[in-house]
């Protein structure tokens, strides 16, 4: 990625770079194929083709399969995902959409616990703010991304 492009806004994508490493340095309670389709799906829901790109690799080569990182956008059809992963991946569709009920939140810190909750919930605050920077840029696919490629004005 040319040097140039971050430029355009250093202070904001030094923000974010401080705010990815917080969670990166912390011990995660969260294993990372599971992070990995987290983030891919955030992805597409913001319909960033340069996240897409960038998590749907590291999706496919920490999840095992292509096909899995890809599907994440019909996790709840898709047999590819254990009980685990759809609730990770409603969690961070909620999160990123329509906003967490008490009852999903419940469920997610039964399941993973507290300090994953935290994560998940702060994995969706990067995704979506780094890809709001990405399209404020208006930053190419990469190549890797089978997703439909989105229209701008």
């Amino acid at each position: 990625m040319p040097a140039l492009t971050w430029a355009r806004v250093p202070s904001y994508y030094l923000a974010l770079i401080h705010f990815y490493g917080a969670i990166e340095r912390k011990r995660s309670p969260l294993e990372p194929a599971l992070r990995s389709l987290v983030q891919a799906r955030i992805s597409q829901l913001n319909h960033c083709d340069f996240c897409i790109d960038i998590n749907s690799q590291l999706a496919a080569e920490r999840a095992g399969s292509l096909d899995k990182a890809l599907a994440v956008a019909d996790w709840a059809a898709s047999a590819l995902f254990s009980s685990r992963e759809r609730l990770a991946l409603e969690y961070a569709e909620a999160v990123t959409t329509s906003g967490v009920s008490d009852e999903l939140a419940a469920r997610v810190k039964a399941e993973f616990g507290e300090d994953a909750m935290v994560e998940l919930t702060g994995l969706a605050a990067f995704q979506n703010m780094s890809a709001k920077f990405n399209a404020a840029l208006d930053l190419p696919a990469q190549g890797f991304c089978q997703m439909p490629q989105r229209k701008r004005p």
